[in-house]
């Protein structure tokens, strides 16, 4: 299939392009670049490339592909909480719009990158499918929000699917060290210790950025009635963990770190995520196939190659809130985060 891949150039973006090439599908990247050098080792290896916000597309960006994989957004938490009206504008809004003129372009599957963050404060555990939305940051609000719009736009010529990704962990060629597990297996490698903020107590779902691509790649080759107009929960109930757990599996493989916790109330976000959905009904996903204790050994091979050093992971380049300020105190953004003209 010939596919659009927004978000192309992120830390998802950059694994699920290649993923897609390996299965033999036609990509073509669109991106408004804020990332572009935030390399973690070798760049992604290059594909065609749309360079635009996605508030900007228009109906003849979109013509001739056979599915849109929408991963483009504002892309965490302390992101949306920075801009809650820009994050509305971008993720909502723009999505939106975006959908609908893929629509019109005759663009016939819409997947979309959704986030279990939606459920935000989980009143029970194995939260499925159908289980409510309970969002507690702008971020998670965006994204129960567009897959509403989303299921209202699904006809006979458009076939929307939301995967609701759980945390992200995994190195990437476009590394975020602002997610759990990363994060955590920066502050062990490079300072020795972790210094949680909460008192671990949280549960997170979590799943390796290659299962996230494997799982679109599925869905996309998916018979239309198994995905049409639904959402499935990406993760796996093994990578179902509370905080303090990541933290002792990172001490497990490197022992010389220190664990400390903070407070029992600094974490309102909990949520256990039932995963049956996808490993029963979603063809060839049938489970995940990466741990979090492997991609800890990744991230020491990674660390050990790259020489990893403090100041490299307490950057802007792999934080994005932190690359965003960055653009914006040079000059090269705006506060509604378009690019300045030169």
């Amino acid at each position: 299939m010939r596919v659009l891949v927004t978000g192309s150039e992120g830390y998802i973006g950059a694994v699920l392009r290649e993923h897609l090439r390996l299965n033999g599908h036609d990509v073509v990247g669109l991106d408004t670049g804020f990332f572009n050098e935030c390399n973690f080792g070798a760049p992604p290896r290059p594909i065609p490339l749309i360079q635009k916000d996605i508030r900007l597309v228009e109906r003849e960006d979109l013509q001739g592909f056979d599915a849109v994989l929408h991963l483009a957004a504002l892309s965490n938490d302390p992101l949306g909480n920075l801009a809650p009206g820009i994050t509305e504008e971008i993720n909502t809004k723009g999505s939106i719009r975006l959908a609908e003129l893929a629509k019109e372009a005759g663009v016939p599957r819409f997947l979309f990158a959704s986030s279990c963050s939606l459920y935000g404060q989980g009143a029970s555990k194995g939260l499925t499918e159908e289980a409510p939305a309970n969002p507690q940051t702008p971020y998670a609000r965006s994204k129960i929000d567009f897959e509403n719009a989303l299921k209202a736009m699904a006809d006979d010529r458009f076939s929307p699917t939301s995967l609701r990704n759980a945390t992200a962990f995994g190195v990437s060629p476009r590394l975020r060290f602002d997610i759990v597990v990363n994060n955590l297996c920066g502050w062990a490698w490079t300072t020795g210790k972790i210094q949680l903020s909460s008192d671990g107590t949280p549960w997170r779902p979590l799943v390796h950025v290659k299962d996230i691509s494997k799982a679109f790649v599925c869905a996309l080759e998916a018979p239309r009635e198994a995905v049409h107009n639904q959402a499935f929960n990406v993760g796996s109930t093994e990578n179902n963990v509370q905080i303090r757990e990541i933290a002792y599996k990172v001490q497990a493989q490197m022992p010389h770190c220190e664990v400390t916790f903070g407070n029992s109330d600094s974490d309102n976000r909990t949520y256990n995520v039932d995963f049956t959905k996808i490993e029963t009904k979603l063809p060839g996903f049938h489970h995940a196939d990466y741990t979090v204790d492997q991609a800890i050994t990744e991230f020491l091979e990674a660390f050990k190659q790259l020489s990893l050093q403090e100041e490299d992971f307490q950057g802007r380049l792999y934080t994005r809130l932190r690359q965003i300020r960055h653009l914006q105190e040079t000059g090269k953004i705006d506060d509604a985060l378009f690019w300045r003209q030169n």
